[in-house]
């Protein structure tokens, strides 16, 4: 008896067994794909100076070196797109004389200020998504940033009425911009190691705002800064990630990278930079050490400006950007066409556009960059040309060089704008 029980028991085990079997092969769950990784064609890894060696373009060449001669620069990189197809790119001088690396169109450089215009896309891509409006308050218990940090040291209340869209003016009324004074900021603040954000912000917020937000603008890094933290705060990721998987990676932009302060940062691909005499060569490290450095290797600290001034990149990967962002056909936008509208509306020569420096009609849109070692131009003109030069060398003219830039392209544009091949670069 006990061993018909103890068999009719390994008989059911069995049955049970092959049921639960044929329940998993039948039911098995479909792995699940692997998610698609952005396509990792590196615009940079195809581009040369040889693509750009065109006789038609000879003269254009001679002038871009006789501009770099006249204001004394290592080097420059230039890239030229139409209509979101890239027309020209190509490097001129120096990318690391020490090293006789001369330039190249895959060369990436600081850019200085025209990150701020990828920051503001950052918002923008957030706006989107319905993560914030650019209406938002910034400060107080109804603002998006309103942290213990931020709420413990403002007094004046008149701070609850900054929006997001005011930071992204220049219009939020701040006392000062103390980004690039780090060592003032260590001995006004009695610290015993160089500023981080949080001490800037400290530092910032708890004075009065010298004018109504909204009322009039004022050139801010430091909005900028905030601006930073806001798409921290609201996307949940560090800013450069958040930038790098959301605005540029969509874009097609995949060597786009914040900077380092000292020369042993750079990247592989990145120059040198070089300061001109006549802009104050050299400086007291940021850190406070007491050692002399050279201007543009310590005396600032680059990562600490983040979405103020701290990406680096190279012009063609920038032209990229902005043929995503445009509102031209040829290149799918990472925005919607109400939101390029939004970036690029012109009230006066008085307001600041979103990200943009202006963005008169007129004369187009542009987006200057000065830091030691740095000066850059984004312009792109009504005809929908986009011109973008980056240069490894500060000049004594210091954000005003952007004009001379200007007028370059300009001269370049009416001398050989019909002399350029008909391709797209970024295919």
């Amino acid at each position: 008896m006990k061993k018909a029980i103890r068999l009719s028991a390994i008989i059911l085990s069995l049955l049970a067994a092959a049921i639960a079997m044929a329940f998993v092969i039948i039911h098995k769950p479909i792995p699940r794909p692997e998610p698609l990784a952005a396509p990792r064609v590196y615009l940079n890894d195809t581009l040369s100076n040889s693509r750009s060696e065109i006789p038609e373009l000879v003269g254009l060449d001679k002038k871009v070196e006789k501009y770099m001669s006249q204001w004394s620069m290592k080097g420059a990189s230039l890239a030229v797109m139409r209509n979101d197809s890239l027309l020209y790119a190509k490097g001129y001088g120096w990318a690391d004389q020490e090293e006789g690396k001369k330039m190249e169109p895959s060369n990436i450089l600081r850019m200085a200020s025209v990150s701020k215009l990828i920051t503001a896309v950052g918002i923008m891509v957030l706006q989107e998504r319905d993560s914030l409006s650019i209406k938002d308050t910034v400060f107080g218990t109804r603002g998006i940033l309103n942290d213990s940090l931020f709420n413990s040291v403002i007094k004046d209340k008149n701070y609850h009425k900054i929006t997001v869209e005011h930071l992204l003016r220049h219009q939020g009324g701040f006392y000062r911009d103390p980004l690039f004074s780090s060592r003032d900021v260590k001995h006004q603040m009695g610290l015993d190691c160089p500023p981080e954000k949080e001490d800037f912000f400290k530092l910032v917020l708890r004075h009065r705002l010298s004018f109504m937000p909204g009322e009039w603008e004022r050139y801010s890094n430091f909005g900028y800064l905030l601006l930073s933290e806001i798409i921290e705060k609201v996307s949940g990721k560090p800013y450069e990630q958040f930038i790098r998987e959301d605005v540029l990676f969509p874009a097609g932009c995949f060597d786009m990278h914040i900077g380092g302060s000292y020369y042993s940062d750079k990247r592989d691909n990145e120059v040198r930079y070089y300061t001109h005499e006549g802009d104050g060569k050299f400086i007291q490290e940021y850190n406070d050490s007491g050692i002399m450095v050279e201007r543009c290797y310590g005396g600032n600290n680059i990562p600490l400006l983040s979405g103020a001034g701290a990406w680096c990149g190279s012009p063609a990967e920038i032209a990229r950007l902005v043929a995503s962002i445009d509102g031209r056909p040829e290149v799918k936008d990472i925005i919607s066409p109400e939101a390029v509208a939004q970036m690029t509306e012109y009230f006066d020569k008085e307001t600041y556009s979103l990200g943009w420096n202006d963005t008169d009609p007129a004369k187009g849109w542009s987006r200057t960059g000065t830091l030691s070692g740095t000066t850059a131009l984004v312009k792109y003109f009504p005809d929908g040309e986009c011109w973008i030069m980056i240069t490894n060398t500060s000049t004594w003219r210091g954000p005003s060089q952007a004009r001379y830039t200007d007028a370059l392209f300009k001269q370049c544009r009416e001398a050989y704008r019909d002399k350029f091949p008909k391709r797209n670069m970024f295919e």
